[in-house]
This record gives C-alpha cells, sequence and structure tokens, in this order.
C-alpha cells in the first residue's frame, strides 16, 4: 500500500505520492491526519504546519479563514479520497458483487490497522464526535464529507448490481457499519469487529446484487 494507506490515515486508499504535494496540499492532509487521532479540538495549527514541513507564513497565505477553512477542506479533502478509494476496489475486482466492494473496502482499513496499529480512526467520526454539537458550519462540512464518500458507494453498489432505489440506503447502512467497526477495533486494539460486519453483512450483500 501507499503512504496514506498505512501509517496516519484518513481513509486508506491515497492519491498522489508526498513529494509531489505542494505545501498547500500537505498542510490539508496533515491537518487531516492529526485530526484522526486528536480530534479538532486538539490539532493546534502549529503542528499541522511541522508536519506539512510547510514555510513560515504559509498557513495564513493559503488559508485566510484560518483553523475553520483548514479542518473544512481537511475534512472534504478526506470524504472525497474515500469515495475515489472506493473506485478503486470496485476496479480491481474481477467479478464485481456487493459483498466483494464492501469486503475490499473494509479490507483497506483491515491492512492499515494491522500494520500501523490503532491510534488513527476516521477523521469525519473523530470531527463529528468532537464539534458537530458545536458547531453548525462544521457539522454540515462533514455532513458534505459523508456525501463525497457516500455518493461512489451508491454508485458502486449500482454498479455492482445492486437496483438504484436501494443502493442509496445500502450506502448508509454499510458506512454506518465501517464506521461502528472502526471505533470499535480502535477500543479493543483487535480487528475483530471489521471481520464481523463483513461475516454479518456478507449473506445481505450476496442477494442484494
Amino acid at each position: 500500500m501507499t503512504e496514506g494507506e498505512h501509517g496516519t490515515r484518513a481513509a486508506p486508499g491515497a492519491d498522489e505520492p508526498p513529494a509531489a504535494r505542494g505545501p498547500r496540499e500537505r498542510m490539508v492532509r496533515a491537518a487531516a491526519e492529526l485530526i484522526q487521532s486528536q480530534g479538532v479540538s486538539g490539532t493546534g495549527l502549529r503542528a499541522v504546519v511541522a508536519r506539512a514541513e510547510a514555510p513560515r507564513g504559509s498557513l495564513q497565505h493559503y488559508f485566510p479563514g484560518g483553523k475553520d477553512q483548514l479542518v473544512s477542506e481537511a475534512l472534504r479533502s478526506m470524504g472525497a479520497l474515500a469515495g475515489r478509494g472506493v473506485g478503486r476496489v470496485l476496479a480491481g475486482l474481477e467479478q464485481p458483487s456487493p459483498a466483494a466492494l464492501f469486503a475490499g473496502i473494509v479490507d483497506r482499513w483491515r491492512q492499515a490497522f494491522l500494520a500501523d496499529g490503532f491510534d488513527a480512526g476516521c477523521p469525519l467520526v473523530a470531527a463529528a464526535s468532537d464539534v458537530a454539537a458545536a458547531s453548525d458550519r462544521l457539522r454540515a462540512v462533514i455532513a458534505d464529507a459523508f456525501t463525497l464518500w457516500g455518493e461512489p458507494l451508491t454508485e458502486a453498489l449500482v454498479a455492482a448490481g445492486v437496483d438504484a432505489p436501494r443502493a442509496e440506503q445500502l450506502a448508509t447502512v454499510l458506512i454506518a457499519a465501517l464506521e461502528g467497526a472502526i471505533v470499535l477495533a480502535r477500543v479493543h486494539r483487535d480487528v475483530g469487529p471489521l471481520d464481523a460486519v463483513v461475516a454479518e453483512l456478507t449473506p445481505l450483500l450476496e442477494v442484494a446484487g
């Protein structure tokens, strides 16, 4: 797996390698990585700049809206990254099916946890538990980020044989199951919850296509 899939990760599945990113992109990714393990409240701007190895003054230059702008862009970028990851899983399936698609998505998290430990989870869940009740604006950003993940998953389920009217609801079920399993895996330091959602949802998915 490439950087972004292992180590601190927003959702397994990296795009360009770190060396190809400019200071702005590195700060967005660094913010998402810090949110994964520390939440929004625990993510400091100095830590973001240091992690991104960005020049001094670059934060104000690229993000005049301050931390709120940076966090918003980080969360939306991670939702989009998760959505692109769905496409990669689908493209890698010899015989696409809803069950194989979900198993492939979950396996990316499983492999990342086994390789790098359980400190980092999904930044969208971390942000939701941290600030969703206190900030309507950031709650809306988190909702947008989940949509950027959910819409490609819905499209992938249709491509795998699920009827369009059902695919959107099924995508919601799969994301909810996966996010819950990620939380439990981190708490228990065990990938068992990921294996459990695949095992229990596979019979449902096998008849959905």
